[in-house]
């Protein structure tokens, strides 16, 4: 059974040469009992083992983090049950950690008793994290020429290195920095932006959406015409954020849908003026009027009249033709009679 005061007095012994400041990644003295072996490199969440020579005149040996032990020969005195032995024999005394964490870093001891006197085996873990973005801007809804400011940290071991970039453009709007600046934001900048943090160990990527309201903008009027008694349509097509409302006026009056048979219909960004039977007094200057919380535009259309053509005036092209064949047919008939009157004469000679 091990003696709790051995170990204590073992421990005790160890703790003070750690506290020396063995030098890291060297790779021992021969003339001394306390050897440093190369740091050891793991990332985070694998399996890292940690291995220690032993002899044939070892008597007592255990694994040490800090001033705990983890392993006294075969006996665990580590709680954590990511610890455990692996080997342990005359040659070698190994135990690993599972699943390593930022907190399992630092320096491992070996320490071993001989017949004649203690010696250490140290080691110091380095746990390598992937990048993970803990603090990052929200999505932000913003009015056209407004200064942004997007922010992206990360942690991460290496330190990873940041950079944004705008998903939807052309790759001109960039930047290295945890933050991006966008002065005097146009809506042309609006979209989705993306932060990454890389290190050589992986890749964290998120994104964030800038909404940017602006005033509407209408396309120009097109001026219809229609015959009476037809169906007319007018369309206003408007370019906002947030969406535009649409207002129509004929003259300066507003119009709503039933107003003299007329409907308003609006879909997305376009609002159609539908006449479903335009008479006389439908013929007339209209107003399209586009507007949101920013701002309005507006743009101005004609309704005007198509004559459709009448019967007769169907009919007038047909009789011209058929008034040319007849005089031409009339000449063809005074050549024969000519020809019937003067071919006896002709047969004589």
């Amino acid at each position: 059974m091990t003696n709790p005061v051995y170990w204590a007095v073992l421990v005790g012994m160890t703790v003070l040469l750690m506290e020396q400041g063995l030098p890291v990644r060297s790779q021992g003295d021969s003339q001394s009992d306390n050897k440093v072996m190369d740091n050891i490199t793991v990332r985070q969440g694998e399996t890292v083992f940690l291995r220690c020579a032993q002899g044939d005149v070892v008597t007592h040996t255990a694994w040490l983090n800090r001033s705990s032990i983890l392993y006294a020969g075969e006996d665990k005195w580590s709680v954590d049950p990511r610890v455990s032995l692996v080997t342990l024999n005359q040659e070698e005394f190994t135990i690993k950690i599972e699943n390593v964490d930022m907190t399992d870093e630092g320096q491992y001891v070996c320490a071993v008793q001989t017949s004649s006197r203690p010696r250490t085996t140290s080691v110091h873990v380095l746990v390598q994290v992937p990048p993970k973005i803990i603090n990052l801007s929200r999505d932000l809804v913003v009015n056209e020429g407004s200064n942004v400011t997007l922010m992206c940290q990360a942690s991460g071991k290496p330190e990873p290195s940041i950079s944004w970039k705008l998903v939807s453009s052309s790759g001109d709007l960039a930047s290295d920095d945890e933050y991006l600046e966008i002065p005097s934001i146009s809506r042309q900048r609006a979209g989705t932006y993306e932060c990454s943090a890389v290190n050589e160990i992986d890749t964290d990527v998120q994104t964030v959406d800038i909404t940017v309201n602006y005033a509407p903008t209408v396309s120009e009027g097109r001026d219809v015409g229609v015959t009476l008694g037809q169906r007319g349509v007018l369309e206003c097509e408007a370019d906002a954020v947030p969406e535009a409302d649409f207002e129509w006026y004929k003259d300066d009056r507003r119009i709503f849908t039933g107003f003299d048979g007329l409907e308003i219909v609006k879909t997305a960004s376009l609002s159609k003026l539908v006449f479903f039977n335009v008479s006389d007094g439908d013929y007339s200057n209209y107003t399209c009027v586009a507007l949101n919380k920013l701002g309005s535009s507006n743009t101005s259309f004609l309704l005007y009249v198509v004559i459709e053509p009448t019967s007769s005036t169907l009919l007038q092209g047909p009789r011209a033709v058929q008034d040319g064949s007849g005089g031409a047919m009339g000449v063809h008939l005074h050549t024969c009679l000519l020809l019937l009157v003067f071919l006896p004469f002709l047969l004589k000679f």
